[in-house]
Formats: structure tokens, C-alpha cells, sequence
């Protein structure tokens, strides 16, 4: 992440923490967007972290801005959460070129769409005991930067305020 792109999402985190949001409450929201955000389904991570806000009252747009932040990472870790799902569930791994899979879903789209259903639910079960065990360490991680942070907001708010 460029020096820019890390000052701005710290500005962000600044914000949220400004307006009166816990740290645990951001933690939560920024650690469920990375999450959710690498789901390894395109087009479904937005809908996918709005729905986890509302349900977890998590604070949407800093679900939001860390999904759109990390695009580029759910794009490559899609085939790895797909093979590390064909492997868990024992399944044989389907190794087809782009070309191949074009083909495929000119000639025969309902094996196409099987074949790519297949492959997406192996992905979903990888990715399911990635989050299992990567949100607990997510939030954690976060929170205590997060905590951090508030600390040096109130350091800087106290020496301004006895200057």
C-alpha cells in the first residue's frame, strides 16, 4: 500500500475514532471488511459487508473502505482459497485455462455453470476456516493499533489543550 493510500486510511481511522466510535466497534468493522472483502465470489463483498453491518451494527463505511481497499487482494487469493478447497474437500482439482473455460461456456453452458458453482463452493469452504481463524487474530491486531491511535489523539488534545 502506497505511503498516500496508508495516510489516508489512518486519516479515516482519525475520523471514525473523532466521531465517538469505540475502538472494539471499529476493530470489528475494519477486521470484518478485510474478511469479507477477500470472499472468494466476485460482485458479492459489498452486498456482504452491508449486510454484516447491519446485522453486527458494525460501522458500514469503514466496513466499506477497507472492502475497496483490499479488491486487489481478493482477486489473488481466489484461486489459492479455490485449490486450498478442492484439497479440504477432497476433490479433484479442475486445472482449465481462460480459453478453455470461454470455450467450455460456449458449448456447453450448463456444465460451465456446474463447474464454476463447484469451484466457488470450494473456494467458500476454504475462505469459512480462513475466517474462522483469521478474525479473532484481525480484531485483535486492529484493535490494538486502534487503541494506539486513540492514545495519541488524546496526547495531542491534552497538550493543546495546556498550551
Amino acid at each position: 500500500m502506497s505511503s498516500l493510500a496508508q495516510r489516508r486510511l489512518m486519516d479515516a481511522v482519525k475520523g471514525l475514532l473523532l466521531q465517538g466510535i469505540t475502538p472494539q466497534k471499529l476493530a470489528l468493522s475494519l477486521a470484518c471488511g478485510i474478511l469479507l472483502g477477500v470472499f472468494p465470489v466476485m460482485g458479492t463483498t459489498t452486498a456482504l459487508c452491508a449486510v454484516a453491518a447491519l446485522v453486527l451494527r458494525l460501522n458500514l463505511p469503514a466496513s466499506q473502505l477497507v472492502n475497496y481497499a483490499i479488491y486487489p487482494l481478493q482477486l489473488a487469493l481466489i484461486v489459492p482459497f479455490i485449490r486450498m478447497g478442492q484439497r479440504l474437500t477432497r476433490s479433484q482439482q479442475t486445472r482449465m485455462t481462460l480459453a478453455q473455460m470461454v470455450q467450455l461456456a460456449r458449448t456447453d453452458q450448463m456444465k460451465a455453470f456446474h463447474l464454476l458453482w463447484r469451484m466457488a463452493l470450494q473456494g467458500i469452504v476454504a475462505w469459512a476456516i480462513f475466517a474462522a481463524i483469521a478474525l479473532p487474530l484481525f480484531y485483535w491486531l486492529l484493535f490494538r493499533a486502534i487503541r494506539r491511535i486513540q492514545c495519541e489523539i488524546q496526547t495531542r488534545r491534552v497538550a493543546a489543550e495546556l498550551a
